[in-house]
């Protein structure tokens, strides 16, 4: 999870996002150079800037002739920039709770993935894994009147099972976020 907007605007660039996906395994810039196509005085600039952000770290060094050849890899097999990283243009989720806004929705998915990559750090440190639970499906609607229904009846009943087993007062109650989306699927070019 990046966090720091420099280090995300770092992980943004092409190039260095090039980089990154192919330090998956560790590899030094003449390496790079010969799969991204570009110099290796330029490929070292770009992974001095990784670097300097966490992005890579040193695997080893080695010696040719009179040239250190350093050898790096991606610190994290995958990256998600935190929407904290951009908190200036972050959507806040408690400024304009309104179920039929795509703004809203879009602050909710933000709040979802600062909070699940704080849990997966938290959970990586005490080894322990995290409790969750997703559905994913699509729907195709006849009409926006079967959408509104289907929007309705869900809402009523998400509210009768939260109602069932919320345990606000318990003593020792485990609290969890549970959003419940619905949009339209991205059509996907043939």
């Amino acid at each position: 999870m990046i966090e720091d907007p420099a280090a995300a605007e770092a992980s943004l660039d092409p190039i260095r996002s090039r980089l990154l996906a192919a330090l998956t395994e560790p590899g030094s810039a003449t390496m790079l150079s010969a799969k991204v196509g570009l110099a290796r005085q330029k490929i070292n600039y770009h992974l001095r800037t990784l670097e300097s952000h966490g992005l890579v770290e040193l695997v080893e060094e080695r010696r040719k002739g009179n040239v250190t050849e350093r050898v790096l890899r991606a610190t994290a097999a995958s990256y998600v920039i935190s929407p904290a990283a951009l908190a200036a243009v972050a959507p806040d989720p408690d400024r304009a709770p309104d179920q039929f806004s795509a703004h809203w929705l879009l602050a909710l998915a933000a709040r979802m993935v600062s909070d699940l990559g704080t849990l997966i750090a938290e959970a990586a440190r005490a080894r322990r894994p995290v409790a969750t639970y997703a559905i994913d499906t699509q729907l195709d609607f006849a009409s926006a009147k079967d959408r509104a229904e289907f929007a309705r009846e869900l809402t009523h009943a998400v509210r009768t099972l939260s109602a069932k087993y919320h345990a606000a007062d318990t003593p020792n109650a485990r609290p969890h976020r549970l959003v419940v989306a619905l949009h339209p699927t991205v059509r996907q070019e043939a």
